[in-house]
Order: structure tokens, then sequence, then C-alpha cells
């Protein structure tokens, strides 16, 4: 363990604004804060830098001043245990999302004031400094919090992140597979039998998967066929265990269901959708889960000019995909989602896939606007008859979002279908 001097906040003011990552902060921005009334004017600011087998965690006080800097040898309980015992009460908390945020959020909370997660990305002061080190980003991290101005990210609960990691994990078996039947083809392409190989999907149904067997194949290429087969059928196995799961657990959320009326959603989508938006109260308008899920384009603006560039691709990837699978199979079988995919388009086939990003970007608003007001999906047509389940005022946000059944009507058919709401 050792203790560091202190460092004054105009300095560390003046380096953040050379630094040029808070630029259009005004002239007093970087004054320190007086402390809120409900915290105490003792409250203490600590910054941690945590890894796995080496941590560092930086004091401030309440004037911002450097009181104790720790170096931690050890797992993260010895971190916690470091915590505990050396940091002085009341304290607040700032450490970068990693692996494992979610279970050093879980154990700070019932001992800090405040536990703040920082998004590393947004973090320009840490990964844009040419002096990077633990002490250094430790202090960094104190500083951006006792000043206010941490980026920070959601922590859902621990039973929404286990679902995502469970989504995620599907995913990957996923590309497992296909990778899997690449090298078949690639096998059978490679040793001239192409013409009777079944076309498409039928190749991986069972009459498919017999007539491989069959194929008199020399013993190194009999091999790695076998191999190759064996392997499909172990990630078919995985795929259906991880699936019972995830449909399990779909049921039992009435925001898929509700979700899953528009068209060209399925489970796989609504139950994304569902799990990474968590709370959709935090939210501010529904433009916002574009920007999340990284569906938006990059900006560089300056003065009269402004230049659009591809879409920024933040957050999770798997949403995205899935979201982009729905707005193909939208403007199949929806006239209104056809329109929209159209009318970006603007008969240009090489705005294709422009449109189609733009239609997953709708849809995704389309989904919180959905959340937040639990309204199903309505086609533009007036509908003749009342709804029966789910009616707009029957599922609320907060229903949805603690994942509570708030149908009524039971026993009825589908819920009326909705107009998307932008």
């Amino acid at each position: 363990m050792s203790e560091s001097t202190s460092t004054s906040t105009s300095i560390f003011a003046s380096t953040v604004a050379s630094a040029g990552s808070i630029a259009s902060a005004p002239p007093n921005a970087f004054a320190p804060p007086a402390p809120p009334a409900a915290q105490s004017p003792t409250m203490y600011y600590v910054g941690l830098d945590v890894h796995l087998k080496r941590s560092s965690i930086c004091i401030l006080d309440a004037h911002g001043k450097q009181v104790k800097r720790l170096e931690v040898k050890g797992h993260w309980p010895a971190v916690l245990a470091e915590i505990q015992s050396r940091v002085p009460r009341p304290f607040a908390i700032c450490y970068e999302a990693s692996c494992g945020y979610g279970y050093l959020y879980e154990r700070l909370a019932p001992i800090a004031r405040h536990v703040s997660v920082a998004h590393p990305a947004q973090l320009r002061l840490i990964c844009k400094s040419k002096k990077k080190n633990d002490k250094v980003d430790a202090a960094k991290l104190a500083k951006l919090l006792y000043l206010d101005m941490v980026p920070q990210v959601h922590v859902p609960r621990v039973d929404v992140r286990a679902w995502r990691a469970l989504i995620t994990y599907r995913h990957r078996l996923m590309d497992k597979r296909v990778a899997i039947k690449n090298q078949i083809r690639a096998l059978l392409r490679g040793l001239g039998i192409a013409a009777d190989v079944p076309a498409g999907k039928r190749l991986w149904s069972g009459t498919g998967i017999k007539w491989l067997k069959e194929q008199q194949l020399a013993e190194p290429d009999a091999l790695r066929r076998d191999l190759a087969i064996e392997e499909l059928d172990e990630m078919n196995v995985k795929l259906k265990r991880v699936e019972k799961e995830l449909n399990r657990r779909a049921d039992a959320h009435p925001g898929v269901t509700l979700l899953k009326t528009i068209p060209g959603v399925g489970v796989r989508t609504a139950e994304a959708m569902v799990a990474w938006i968590d709370d959709v109260s935090r939210f501010a308008r529904n433009k916002h889960v574009g920007s999340y899920f990284g569906l938006v384009p990059c900006q560089d603006a300056s003065a009269a000019k402004n230049r659009l560039g591809h879409i920024t691709k933040d957050g999770p990837p798997v949403v995205r995909k899935l979201l982009c699978e729905a707005g193909w199979q939208g403007t199949r079988r929806s006239a209104a989602i056809r329109a929209y995919f159209e009318r970006v388009m603007r008969n240009d086939p090489d705005r294709k896939k422009i449109a189609l990003v733009a239609t997953a970007h709708h849809l995704a608003r389309v989904m919180a606007a959905m959340l937040r007001t639990g309204e199903a999906w309505r086609a533009d047509e007036p509908t003749t008859t009342a709804p029966t389940q789910c009616r707009p005022t029957a599922i609320g946000s907060d229903q949805i979002r603690n994942g509570k059944d708030g149908c009524a009507g039971g026993d009825s058919a589908s819920p009326p279908r909705k107009t998307a709401v932008a």
C-alpha cells in the first residue's frame, strides 16, 4: 500500500480544458462544486482503476484534494475488503465498465453513498491521454466524479444481465453452426460434388444429412465429413437447450408478447430489445433508443458544413443485427413498413442498405414507444372489433418493465395490430 501527495482541482481543470474533451463547457464549469444539500460536507470521492490481479484507488476529500492513494494486489475480494476497511465514510466511488462491472456494483452499492460506472469509450481524458497508467487513471476517475462529469452507464439487474448473456451466447452458437455448414459445403465443392447436393436448407434436413453420410469419399475426407456432422449435431442440441430457456423467459415477459405483434418481429428480436432496453423510462425520448443501438449516423459539423457518415455502431451488435433482419421481414409482411422502406430508398437500388438501416432505426423507436405506452401494433386500416386482449391501457410501462402480466381478456386471440409510433 502506498500514499502520494495531493493534487489541486484547479490544475486538473486546466488539464481537462487543454485536452479538449469538454471544450463546450462554460468558463465556470471547472469551479469546485458546492456539496449538495443531501450530502455531507465531508463526502469523499473515490476513483477505482480495477483489474483482475492489481488495482489502484485514489481518494479525494470534499474540496477535491487528494487525501489517500492505495495500491491493492489481489483479486476483487481483496479490493472490496480494502475499500471496506480503509476508505473513510461517506464516500462515492467511480470505476470503468468492463467484465464483471455488475458484480462490483452490487457489492459496492451497500457501502457507498453513490456508485458511478463510467463508459470507457467516452472517457477521452483517459483513453486519449499520452500518459496512462493505473495510478493516473484512478486519479482522473476520482476527479471526474468530484466534478460530476462521469459518463455513466446503466447497470441492469442480475437477472437481466444473465438474460443478455444467454442471448449473446445463442448468437455465438449460431455463428459456430454456420461455420460448420460452410466447412461441409466447401468440402463437397472441393471434391467436385455439386450437381446432386440438395439446395438451400434441404441439405441440413434429415434427408440431406442421410444423403451426405452415404457419399463415398476417401478416408481423410470421410473423416472430415463425419466430424463436421457430429459437431453440427452437437450445436443443434446446444441451441435447443438455450432456446428452451430463452423461450421460458420470453413467455413470462409481457413486453416480448407486445413486441411480437409487429409484423416481421419474432421472439428472438423481441426478447433482445426488451433485455437491452430494460427500463424504457431511462430514455428521455424514443429517438435516443436509436442512438443507444448505434443506428444513427456519425456527425462532423462545423459552421455551415454538416457531414453525416456511417452509423456509429455503438451498443450491442446482436440487437442491431436482429433489428436489420426484422426490417427485411417487416417490408415483406407490412404495407406500412414497406412504404417507409421505399420512401427512404427513393427508387434507387444503391440506397437499399441505407433504407434497411433506416427501417431498423424506425422499428427500434416504434418498439420503445410500444414498451413505454403498453400499446400493441395496429395496421393502417381501422379495426372493426374492439380489442379483447392486452388493451392499450392494460399493460402499463411499470408492468412491462417488471415482467408482470397485465393482459386483460385472458383466452382471446392475438392482440390487434397498432400503427407504428414514430
